[in-house]
């Protein structure tokens, strides 16, 4: 379903964020808030030429798998009027046109906040896309992603601020797949550091 369907005559839209767009948005919106949604994790199992990787050599960058057991924490970003189609348009670029990502609603549960959910919309890259890598131990992510780098910046970097995220605005969240990755791409820097000595 492309997000223009899904949006056909709102005028507010809600957008979970769980990779770059926690602090990297790029659009305007009117507030943004903490949550997570259900039925999903978070894996660095896709690949990415261009922001943070290259034709030659893939960046990896998270997705969601799908597993009711699950949740995973992001930012959601309200966006109202003309931000909406504005907001929409830049994400088509950014995640569908150079990432192949698909797009669904969700429930949305802000941090704190004893409402009900919200419906946000968010963009899943999925196994059947060409640039899908898949699962990989930890370990290997982590070097993966410590040589990596794309037109946006390095992919360590991609990797370092999702963390900091996470520990900064979520410091009760165990996140034991991207903390683990971050551990392994650091331990891979060090012995690369070390070795060129």
């Amino acid at each position: 379903m492309k997000p223009q369907d899904i949006i056909a005559g709102k005028t507010s839209l809600w957008i979970f964020g769980y990779g770059s767009l926690v602090w990297k948005p790029d659009f305007k919106y009117k507030r943004s808030k903490v949550g997570y949604i259900k039925g999903y994790k978070r894996r660095f199992w896709h690949g990415d030429n261009f922001h943070r990787g290259s034709d030659e050599l893939l960046g990896r960058v998270v997705t969601l798998i799908e597993d009711d057991d699950e949740s995973t924490w992001g930012v959601a970003f309200e966006v109202t009027g003309s931000q909406v189609e504005e907001s929409l348009k830049y994400l088509n670029v950014r995640e569908t046109v150079c990432g192949g990502y698909v797009t669904k609603l969700v429930d949305f549960f802000p941090e704190g906040e004893h409402q009900p959910p919200v419906q946000a919309l968010v963009y899943i890259a999925t196994s059947d896309n060409p640039l899908y890598l898949g699962p990989a131990s930890p370990e290997a992510i982590g070097a993966h992603i410590a040589v990596c780098r794309g037109k946006t910046g390095h992919n360590l970097e991609y990797l370092l601020r999702l963390a900091e995220f996470m520990r900064r605005s979520c410091p009760h969240v165990e996140d034991h797949h991207l903390f683990a990755v971050e551990a392994a791409a650091m331990n891979a820097v060090v012995s690369y550091l070390l070795a060129a000595q």
